[in-house]
């Protein structure tokens, strides 16, 4: 296919992964099901997924840039900047961890309908589950984040590597379980985004290197720009969202795209285990 051919389902896919990576839907499962429809799931589709997820990582850099340029300027005299620098890595650990040993098996075994279909319907009732609960806030801000409420919220995002589960849904619903407070939880999670999506990238990057060509230049400018604008604007919005609202109109959604992976597996529109 020519790069003009692939640009619009390219910018469709981009537009899909900055809205989804963040909000606590699964981008994975959103990216599944646009590149079958768009007859963009083949090798070069995977690896436009890789710089579309970069684009979306870069907004989140962006929006709190002030904040992340405060925390590594003053990392070494102040204890609120060394505290998140700390519970970021503590976080970050067990995900690494069992991606290290387990990615080529969760790949192998966990990619098909019926795990991506249970992963977002237990999610979405998750979520209802901890809204509807008595919410006790331990932790208002992500400066009252303790390292053991960093570490749980960690092992949660392990819990993401399984497809349709949501990396951003799996720490901002366990933050919610552990005593964050929706705003903590929410930046706490955008936080962690950044050193595990760099690694995912990198390694991605290098595991698919032979597939890059400057050929496709056009290709990943496009999907990375409105990557890009969309994953911003899905962070703003989520912040501005959750200050009137809770997250249970996430669950309801994430249900009834669980039905539909079931339905559209039994009637074989969608690969599942395409990815």
């Amino acid at each position: 296919m020519s790069d003009l051919y692939l640009l619009l389902p390219g910018l469709i896919l981009g537009i899909v992964e900055g809205l989804t990576e963040f909000l606590p839907v699964s981008s994975t499962g959103h990216l599944i099901l646009a590149g079958q429809l768009l007859d963009f799931n083949d090798d070069k589709g995977k690896v436009f997924e890789i710089v579309i997820q970069f684009a979306a990582i870069l907004a989140v850099v962006w929006e709190y840039r002030v904040r992340l340029f405060h925390v590594a300027a003053s990392l070494a005299k102040e204890t609120a900047s060394k505290r998140l620098a700390i519970n970021l890595i503590v976080a970050f650990l067990p995900s690494a961890t069992l991606g290290f040993f387990f990615l080529k098996q969760i790949k192998a075994y966990l990619f098909n309908p019926t795990v991506v279909a249970s992963a977002f319907i237990i999610g979405g009732l998750l979520i209802i589950w901890a809204e509807r609960r008595e919410h006790t806030v331990k932790a208002q801000t992500i400066d009252d984040i303790t390292w053991q409420d960093a570490l749980k919220v960690g092992c949660a995002q392990a819990l993401a590597m399984i497809p349709g589960t949501s990396r951003s849904g799996a720490t901002i619903i366990g933050g919610l379980f552990f005593g964050l407070s929706r705003l903590a939880a929410a930046e706490f999670s955008f936080f962690l985004a950044v050193p595990t999506m760099f690694a995912a990238t990198a390694y991605d990057v290098y595991k698919h290197r032979a597939l890059f060509s400057l050929s496709d230049l056009p290709l990943f400018a496009g999907g990375s720009a409105v990557s890009f604008v969309s994953a911003f604007l899905a962070v703003r919005g989520l912040i501005r969202f959750i200050s009137n609202h809770d997250f249970t109109a996430f669950a309801w959604y994430r249900i009834a795209f669980g039905l539909f992976v079931i339905g559209s597996a039994q009637m074989d529109w969608v690969n599942w285990s395409d990815h």
